[in-house]
């Protein structure tokens, strides 16, 4: 068949046609990198480099419940704690389409060490034992770990587990994070002296910073040595420390004794607040306990700001050897779930634990 010119000229003009883009077309993102470059200094800054073809804009997850929109593919973000955070970065097109991709960044901060701090050493008393968390794992002649998520008692919504637990330039570090494991959504760690550390009597100073946010429970505690036969209340609880996050809560601790009142359970304790809107999550603060055969006495930073008298028969299981329980726990009777403004993970950091006698 031959072909004429005008025919030609048709046949080329249907084929150009075909190969213009129809302005209908959606083109999604392509070819999405995203870089990370972790700051060497311990701040924990990292700043975050992405790239898409078809882009408009980028959304940058961290990992830690923060994220932030770009609409030039980079941003910067400041982790309060060590850890390895998977961050997910998103490409949108104009036309909302996208395409995501995952990174790992592990970063190093340094939690500044600044606050409160008490000696070595006091008038009329020995320090008989210690942990300056000094090195690099938890010193398993003081501590064990407690693990799973069974409530513990309070309808608590952790699972605890040894990775939340490191001990890095001269602290011990617990972190609650959100992640399931054990069918419970956060996790966190328990620590304990028992069967290891027991004692009755003396002057007990731990230098900590706490965490924050609704429905975080951070704990410095004992328990009774023969908690193991009597079993709670029996056995008596004191509280060195404990605080519930959340607005209005972030600035108050609370120091307590529980024990058992003819077959129930029977508890009495006070609390202290910092001002000027500080938080025990600013800077590292020191619990006390004076402990002897008479009284319990709580002080904040030196302050006394509680105290039982203990020598009611009653109180009896409150004048026997105890052990230490340092944990975060997550939700529970006490603190309620954490909500919406609640940012993990969460730590508490622990500079030393002395005891004096």
């Amino acid at each position: 068949m031959k072909i004429t010119s005008s025919l030609l000229t048709l046949i080329l003009s249907f084929f150009l046609l075909g190969c213009k883009t129809d302005p209908a077309v959606q083109l999604p993102p392509t070819n999405l990198e995203a870089t990370a470059t972790i700051s060497a200094d311990g701040s924990g800054l990292v700043t975050f480099k992405a790239s898409s073809e078809n882009a408009t804009n980028f959304q940058f997850f961290f990992g830690d419940d923060s994220s932030i929109e770009s609409t030039d593919g980079n941003a910067s973000h400041s982790y309060k704690v060590s850890e390895v955070y998977v961050v997910k970065v998103i490409a949108y097109s104009k036309d909302n389409l996208s395409i995501d991709k995952e990174i790992k960044v592990q970063v190093k901060v340094s939690i500044p060490t600044v606050g409160y701090s008490t000696p070595t050493s006091y008038a009329g008393l020995s320090l008989v034992w210690q942990d300056e968390f000094d090195g690099t794992t938890l010193n398993a002649s003081n501590w064990e770990y407690e693990f799973g998520g069974s409530g513990w008692g309070n309808n608590e919504l952790q699972y605890y587990q040894e990775q939340n637990t490191v001990v890095e330039d001269g602290l011990l570090i617990i972190k609650a994070k959100r992640e399931s494991v054990g069918g419970k959504i956060y996790t966190s760690s328990r620590i304990i002296t028992q069967d290891k550390y027991d004692f009755k009597y003396g002057r007990v100073d731990i230098r900590a910073k706490l965490p924050k946010g609704q429905g975080i429970w951070p704990a410095l505690w004992m328990l009774g040595a023969n908690f193991s036969t009597l079993g709670w209340p029996k056995c008596g609880e004191i509280d060195i420390v404990e605080m519930i996050g959340g607005t209005g809560n972030d600035n108050k601790v609370y120091g307590t004794v529980h024990w058992d009142n003819s077959g129930s359970h029977a508890q009495y304790g006070g609390s202290q607040s910092l001002t000027n809107g500080q938080l025990f999550a600013d800077e590292f603060h020191v619990f006390t306990i004076v402990w002897d055969a008479s009284f319990i006495t709580w002080y904040l930073d030196d302050v006394k700001y509680h105290v039982i008298d203990i020598t009611p028969d009653g109180l009896s299981e409150l004048r026997e050897d105890a052990f230490f329980i340092f944990n975060v726990a997550v939700g529970g009777n006490w603190p309620g779930s954490p909500d919406g403004a609640t940012q993990f993970p969460q730590f508490m950091a622990v500079d030393y634990v002395r005891v004096f006698q």
